[in-house]
């Protein structure tokens, strides 16, 4: 068995490099190859201050990224206080070694683990030591000269620059989730008919407040759309924030029904108005906007 290790959040372009490398040694050897990785996020369980820690995939879709990239087999270890607790080489011997069979692992440039928070060279060591054969992976930027990082993806999302964190995912973000009933004001006072979405995992991290041009998939098809984050400051003061989308050339009742919203561009702001009318004329051309924009894309 050939393993790579770790959380793995968002399945970004430095992942992407060490699951490239797993694949092709598992199947250069003739082996099997297998991502070993934990849930709940480390920091959630050991950091208090991490308690807010949002991420950029749910289990599911880190599970569906990394089958689609070719891996074999996924491991997840259920991560709590006596498990953190563990060294690297206890690690690697109760699980790596002992549970899953390990004969090589992929290490990336800042491989960090164990209690003892063992550096790169000191895992690659203690690895060596136990009889795995170490395979390397250099260190990943984006077209901007960034180092890769779900840190940095994050930062940039709380920005809502949703294309530069496309850049350094390797793909649009989305958030996934369900259509729930709203106050039904873009409907029936503004003539813009919302999707409301629940998200299905609570830990998902939401781009910054603000008006996106987004792809829509529901009723198994997709279609574009413009969608809104935020807490509606026109309609009153100290709304609870929402993921309202205006589909457009889309008519129909999907109330209860999956929803996922995919990225592609931050349009502006969200903007306290006056009134409705002037909320009204400003989301008309939002929509002129982005079917530009779609223009362009086709």
């Amino acid at each position: 068995m050939v393993v790579a290790t770790g959380f793995f959040d968002g399945v970004h372009i430095g992942h992407r490099l060490v699951i490239d490398q797993l694949v092709k040694a598992a199947r250069n050897r003739g082996d099997e190859s297998m991502v070993v990785t934990f849930w709940p996020h480390p920091r959630t369980v050991l950091q208090q201050e991490a308690r807010n820690l949002r991420l950029l995939t749910s289990m599911p879709e880190k599970e569906a990224l990394l089958k689609g990239l070719g891996v074999d087999r996924i491991e997840v270890i259920r991560f709590t206080r006596e498990f953190g607790a563990l060294t690297t080489r206890e690690y690697f011997s109760e699980y790596l070694i002992g549970r899953y069979g390990a004969r090589a692992i992929i290490l990336g440039y800042d491989n960090r683990m164990g209690s003892d928070a063992c550096s790169s060279a000191g895992v690659c060591k203690v690895a060596q030591d136990m009889g795995l054969d170490v395979i390397w992976t250099e260190k990943v930027t984006s077209e901007h000269g960034i180092d890769v990082s779900s840190t940095k993806i994050r930062a940039e999302l709380e920005r809502g620059n949703v294309t530069r964190a496309a850049e350094m995912l390797g793909y649009d973000y989305s958030l996934f989730g369900v259509v729930v009933s709203g106050e039904q004001i873009g409907s029936r006072v503004l003539g813009f008919p919302t999707a409301n979405m629940q998200l299905y995992e609570p830990l998902k991290f939401i781009p910054a407040n603000g008006v996106y041009l987004v792809k829509v998939n529901t009723v198994g098809r997709d279609f574009y759309g413009m969608c809104n984050i935020g807490n509606r400051p026109t309609v009153r003061q100290g709304n609870a924030r929402t993921i309202e989308t205006n589909i457009f050339d889309f008519d129909e009742d999907i109330y209860g029904l999956d929803i996922r919203l995919t990225f592609l561009r931050r349009i502006r702001e969200e903007i306290r108005f006056t009134s409705f009318t002037q909320l009204k004329a400003q989301l008309a051309r939002d929509k002129f906007y982005c079917k530009s924009l779609i223009g362009q894309m086709c």
